[in-house]
């Protein structure tokens, strides 16, 4: 993400000065930011999109790449993003109790290989709100698309990454640390 920052900062003709008066953000931050020694909160985020005038999808990379037009002649390809890290941008801002994140693979080029698994205490529900992912849980491997959910007891193995070409995949995650779990008060017949 720090090579994407700095160039919105140089396509805006902004020093780490310029930015760090117009944001408050301590130009030492900034600096670390865009060398990749430091991960971006959120709020940081926010700050830096308004500052140059972008979304956080530019500013991150997973800004759904539109499809192409039919047309008569041969098909465009879609442009890919490949070579970026996860990025997570947490939700909630307690400690203790559930967690939000929204998380986001990057595109990838070809197959991937099955995601690498961990178990720990508590509790996951995800959906995902873009693209393919692809959930090993335990023994099995599941493939979830844009509006489908999964939840499990984090003490079973799990892993996710992106389901393959196509584009970045976005997707929301609730945690409960201690395995809380939701409790729907009303459920559609």
């Amino acid at each position: 993400m720090g090579p994407r920052l700095r160039s919105a900062r140089e396509r805006r003709g902004a020093t780490l000065t310029d930015v760090s008066r117009m944001t408050g953000i301590s130009l030492s931050t900034l600096s670390r930011i865009e060398t990749g020694r430091r991960k971006p909160t959120l709020e940081v985020l926010l700050r830096l999109a308004k500052a140059y005038g972008a979304s956080l999808d530019d500013l991150a990379g997973t800004a759904p790449v539109a499809a192409p037009v039919a047309a008569a002649g041969p098909r465009t390809p879609v442009p890919q993003r490949p070579g970026d890290d996860k990025v997570v941008l947490p939700l909630t801002r307690y400690v203790g109790g559930l967690h939000a994140h929204k998380h986001v693979l990057p595109a990838v080029d070809g197959p991937p290989a099955r995601p690498r698994q961990v178990s720990h205490d508590g509790y996951e529900w995800l959906c995902v709100l873009y693209g393919r992912l692809w959930l090993a849980l335990g023994e099995q491997d599941l493939v979830l698309s844009a509006g489908e959910v999964a939840e499990f007891d984090t003490r079973t193995a799990h892993g996710v990454a992106n389901a393959g070409p196509g584009g970045p995949v976005e997707y929301l995650i609730m945690f409960g640390p201690q395995g809380e779990r939701l409790r729907p008060r009303i459920r559609a017949s």
